[in-house]
């Protein structure tokens, strides 16, 4: 059901909610893209006319900054018209509905949503009840799904890594609770990768993980061999305050990621973290800044696949037919 309602009668994609159910063609679509647009960012072109005259409006429920700054500047970057709501003062804080102000938008004749909610299955609500010629983007919802997050980590993967075939790839922390988690896992596995672990303490893994197509670890010393990529997952505070764990030291000692176990994984190892980064818990400073890590090459990267999907998004919706001018 969440495959269909992404896609056009012509299977391409008109909306972007979720990596399930979307083909390894389409995600490699995806990601081919957004090469060709941080080549051209490569080559100083940093503004190109493909959705002049498109408005897209972030609908951000959910504070973030780098998503919302990033989501903002892919937009800009197309020369589309951005509007970013502040949810906090709108109307939805008056009493508002969702769909009330939805609709509101849509009689602005906007082109675009791109939805942050903590409500899971957020953004699908809103596809289902928008206009036919209106595309929505997730950009995190609840414990759901963060699909773009998702594919810029995959881009990233694929820059320095080439072919996910031979890949192992360790997942650490707060999987019960990571919307990005379970977006990274499923296009970890479309795209074929050797092996998927996931590493955490048993009060933060989903009951039977293995069927999300992963292999279970609970210590690292285990879960680090051999392995090509390690992401490590932002643990939020409030977990620290519902019994799920001791301590943040003791949490530290056990799943941060330290020089030392780090040299349990493959010599050319690359570590990754989605952000924002809580240093001397989940990972040591030394490693988030040194020279396995890709993090700050992640959210460079956010920007070219975020264009890469508002483009093909907007191109569903326009018959497959590109904005470029010729």
């Amino acid at each position: 059901m969440a495959g269909n309602l992404q896609l056009n009668a012509e299977g391409r994609l008109k909306h972007f909610l979720t990596i399930e159910g979307l083909s390894r063609e389409l995600l490699i679509e995806i990601l081919d893209t957004a090469e060709s647009f941080l080549s051209m960012s490569q080559h100083q072109v940093q503004k190109v006319p493909i959705l002049r005259g498109k408005t897209i409006v972030n609908l951000f429920f959910e504070n973030s900054t780098r998503t919302r700054t990033t989501f903002e500047l892919a937009a800009q970057r197309l020369s589309a018209d951005v509007v970013t709501m502040n949810i906090a003062t709108s109307a939805t804080s008056k009493g508002e509905s969702l769909l009330d102000t939805i609709r509101n938008l849509e009689a602005m004749r906007v082109d675009m949503f791109v939805v942050r909610h903590a409500i899971s299955g957020a953004a699908h609500f809103i596809a289902q009840h928008t206009s036919p010629n209106l595309s929505v983007i997730n950009a995190g919802d609840g414990q759901h799904a963060h699909p773009t997050q998702a594919m810029l980590d995959m881009f990233t993967i694929r820059q320095l890594k080439k072919d996910f075939s031979q890949l192992k790839v360790a997942i650490v922390g707060d999987i019960l609770h990571s919307r990005v988690a379970r977006s990274q896992i499923q296009a970890l596995n479309i795209l074929g990768a050797a092996q998927v672990r996931v590493i955490a303490p048993k009060t933060l893994l989903p009951a039977y993980v293995e069927k999300l197509g992963v292999t279970p670890f609970h210590n690292m010393e285990q879960g680090l061999d051999d392995i090509d990529v390690i992401i490590m997952l932002r643990l939020q505070k409030e977990r620290m305050n519902s019994a799920l764990l001791p301590s943040e030291s003791e949490y530290f000692k056990c799943f941060g990621l330290t020089e030392k176990k780090l040299k349990l994984a493959k010599p050319d190892v690359m570590v990754m973290h989605p952000g924002p980064i809580n240093r001397g818990v989940e990972i040591e400073s030394s490693v988030a800044d040194g020279a396995h890590s890709v993090i700050l090459q992640q959210v460079n990267n956010g920007i070219a696949v975020r264009m890469a999907i508002m483009t093909m998004a907007m191109q569903a919706q326009n018959g497959g037919h590109s904005y470029e001018q010729h």
